[in-house]
């Protein structure tokens, strides 16, 4: 796992291309199957908002006003742009917008922890075990933007994947699925590390030192192109990943467009406070920073170390206070921003979470973790709006008509990408997979 954080030395970048091959071994290459159905694309990017927690689909956007009110909760209501459709009064400007996005009102699974159930959701692959310990390793699943990392040429100094601002854990527990997994390290997002609504924030660090010329970077990384040809390890594949972080490295030190991409403090004033002056609302407006300097696929991950969605405590207050309105200034700012740049239609943008939380309120003014149901919301990319795909029951318990699993969503962005998710990818052991189990949901392109 390669982690950038601003705070690192120009030293410390230099210094990676300089890494020795001693005590590290990773499996070969890996190589995807031909093949798979020719689907024309609808999206060149994706923006993954990623929940982690998991947000309550009766305080959002499947509200159940007619439920007990040991269900359905102290919010009310609210009318959108969308006639018949109804989303939580503290989402005011998310109403506003219910033509621009869709929802699927029927995903479900059954890994009840966060770990697992996170895995599942951002993966499309269903873990087999269902335990809070479960952690991440070089043989799990790989996060949908490493396989469409595999499968993307990279535009010089530009990542295909990116993931910030903090990574995601459950305690001591790192969650499975953010990485690349059996793919390799190579294909890990590039996670920036900092906050980007910190003051301090800042592009500086990539900068060479007066003393050193892209000419004496681009020398060196010759010669350790050449040290690698020569080297009985290289020929052997047995440092899979080392020469993807010396180019990492070289590439951010000399890309203008990666650096002009995160360069956050030269975005219009008007626009970072219309995202929200917060950890999240930044993220959020880098995410589209990235895609539009042509990041192909960008996770945001509200995490517990800026709020999180696990209020098994507080619920109310907690949604009421923070993540709502958070929420619905962001979203709603990135939607737009994505329509008035033109940017909409080819950005796949999708909001998503561990799991639902349960019907029944606690004594603690809690929900807690609810794997049956749960809502995720889709928008541009070629997703039409105004669309509702399945539908809760009266409590919001289960699905009561198209129900959905994770990795229908992981199929639908597979296939909005223009890759069929029948293709197939190996692990450590030669064992063929394809790269979703799914279904595309069809019905949310019209």
């Amino acid at each position: 796992m390669y982690t950038f954080d601003f705070r690192q030395s120009r030293r410390g970048l230099l210094q990676m291309g300089s890494l020795g091959f001693g005590g590290l071994t990773l499996p070969d290459l890996l190589q995807a199957e031909a093949g798979g159905a020719n689907i024309k694309p609808t999206a060149k990017s994706v923006i993954m908002l990623f929940q982690f927690g998991g947000p309550s689909q009766y305080e959002t956007f499947d509200m159940k006003p007619d439920a007990p009110s040991g269900i359905r909760g102290e919010f009310n209501p609210i009318d959108s742009s969308v006639p018949g459709i109804q989303v939580c009064e503290y989402l005011p400007e998310m109403s506003k917008l219910a033509h621009k996005f869709a929802q699927v009102r029927s995903v479900h699974h059954d890994r009840s922890s966060h770990n697992p159930g996170a895995y599942y959701s951002l993966t499309g692959r269903r873990p087999q075990i269902n335990i809070v310990t479960a952690t991440a390793s070089a043989v799990d699943f790989p996060h949908p933007g490493s396989i469409v990392d595999y499968h993307t040429e990279n535009k010089p100094g530009i990542p295909s994947f990116v993931s910030l601002p903090t990574m995601i854990a459950d305690g001591p527990f790192r969650t499975p699925g953010e990485f690349a997994g059996f793919l390799g390290k190579q294909y890990d997002p590039l996670f920036i590390t900092r906050d980007p609504n910190s003051e301090d924030f800042g592009v500086e660090d990539l900068e060479l030192p007066s003393s050193v010329t892209v000419d004496r970077v681009s020398d060196r990384k010759d010669i350790l192109e050449q040290l690698d040809k020569t080297s009985l390890l290289a020929d052997r594949a047995a440092v899979l990943g080392l020469s993807a972080y010396r180019q990492r490295a070289y590439d951010l030190l000399t890309s203008r467009a990666t650096k002009e991409a995160l360069a956050i403090d030269k975005e219009d004033q008007a626009v970072r406070d219309r995202y929200g002056r917060t950890s999240y609302g930044q993220s959020v407006l880098m995410a589209r920073r990235l895609v539009e300097a042509g990041v192909r696929f960008v996770t945001v991950y509200y995490s517990r170390s800026i709020g999180g969605w696990d209020t098994h405590k507080q619920n109310f207050s907690k949604l009421k206070d923070s993540r709502l309105p958070i929420t619905d200034q962001t979203f709603s700012a990135l939607l737009e921003d994505l329509d008035q740049r033109g940017l909409l239609d080819e950005t796949l943008v999708y909001w998503t979470g561990d799991f639902g939380r349960t019907p029944k309120i606690n004594k603690n003014a809690g929900r807690d973790h609810w794997p049956p149901c749960q809502t995720v919301i889709l928008a541009g990319g070629g997703v039409q709006g105004s669309t509702v795909i399945g539908a809760s029951d009266k409590t919001g318990a289960y699905p009561l008509s198209d129900p959905h699993l994770p990795d229908d969503i992981t199929a639908t962005v597979f296939h909005a990408l223009g890759l069929d998710p029948k293709i197939e990818i190996r692990d450590q052991l030669e064992r063929p997979m394809p790269i979703s189990d799914g279904t595309p949901i069809h019905g949310l392109f019209g």
